[in-house]
């Protein structure tokens, strides 16, 4: 089973890099930045410098533009075309630890146990041992409805698998605020998945290869570029994902929460709503987004596509 990480960075090599990069049993690729270091280096994985990617993805490369994490789309191409089977996105703020990446239960059906939540929508964050935060992504309107307590055990073929992050966690920019949270999930809560939709996030997820065209990172809406990428892959798919625990410590880089709250408005006014829409049918999700946003998902999609 060939496995491929995949990231982007602004940053020279983090101590999360260069352990992602020394992993035996999986290739780094790095998607670089305007801001990322020319002189970027990696002992094993590959580094796609700006140049190349606007060469070989001329017309996605303009759509979702610079600066921005959503280039990590062109990553997932490249992984695809290096015939990944299994596809981890990552953050270079998130250090792995000992035995992450291992024993994956990506392509393997699994007994776990599957919360039923409230019907719309479920926060994985609330079934822990910290059900007073919650993902950044839920729905801020139904934090104080939320529901762990109904649950069955069954069968789950797992395609997503989203592993949890010691330290600090994935939180939206109000929880943060408010409770500054120093977190040490208990493993003992995992794994587990949800009859509703989940948010899960790009910064320790994996992914089977044949999702992959249905996963996209969108640009212009803020910090739920990969949130409502997320929300879409399940209401396009059927795929629900399956939380594991920890196998990173973030070292979240330096944030203004202030500028995350508004980039993050987005999700507060209309992620609600667009859950409803996508209950009815995936392809609302278009309505939600700008035109440019829906014009690059159409290009990655067809790249995608023929890659598979």
């Amino acid at each position: 089973m060939k496995k491929v990480i995949v990231t982007t960075t602004i940053n020279p090599p983090t101590e999360a890099i260069d352990k992602f990069d020394a992993h035996p049993d999986y290739e780094l690729v790095v998607i670089g930045d305007r801001k990322t270091p020319p002189d970027y280096h990696l002992r094993r994985g590959h580094y796609i410098d700006p140049d190349e990617q606007e060469k070989r993805f001329p017309r996605l490369s303009s759509l979702l533009g610079w600066n921005c994490i959503q280039r990590r789309n062109i990553g997932f191409l490249i992984a695809l075309e290096m015939g990944a089977d299994v596809i981890a996105t990552v953050d270079d703020d998130n250090i792995p630890k000992e035995g992450w990446g291992e024993n994956l239960l990506i392509g393997r059906t699994v007994r776990l146990r599957r919360y039923e939540g409230d019907g719309l929508v479920f926060d994985p964050i609330g079934a822990t041992n910290y059900p007073h935060l919650w993902h950044r992504g839920f729905p801020l309107q139904r934090v104080n409805a939320r529901d762990a307590s109904r649950h069955a055990d069954i069968d789950h073929e797992v395609g997503i698998q989203a592993d949890f992050w010691d330290g600090d966690p994935d939180i939206d920019a109000v929880c943060r605020m408010v409770h500054r949270p120093d977190c040490t999930f208990d493993a003992r809560c995992f794994p587990f998945t949800s009859r509703p939709l989940a948010p899960f996030n790009s910064q320790n997820t994996f992914l089977r290869r044949d999702l992959i065209p249905n996963y996209f990172m969108f640009p212009a809406i803020g910090r739920m570029d990969d949130i409502w990428g997320a929300y879409y892959l399940q209401a396009a798919t059927g795929a629900r994902p399956v939380f594991c625990p920890a196998s990173v410590t973030q070292q979240r880089n330096v944030h203004d929460l202030t500028r995350d709250f508004t980039h993050e408005v987005i999700g507060y006014e209309r992620t609600q709503t667009l859950l409803e829409d996508l209950r009815a049918d995936a392809r609302n999700l278009f309505a939600h987004i700008p035109g440019v946003s829906v014009a690059a998902f159409q290009e990655y999609r067809a790249l995608a596509g023929g890659l598979l």
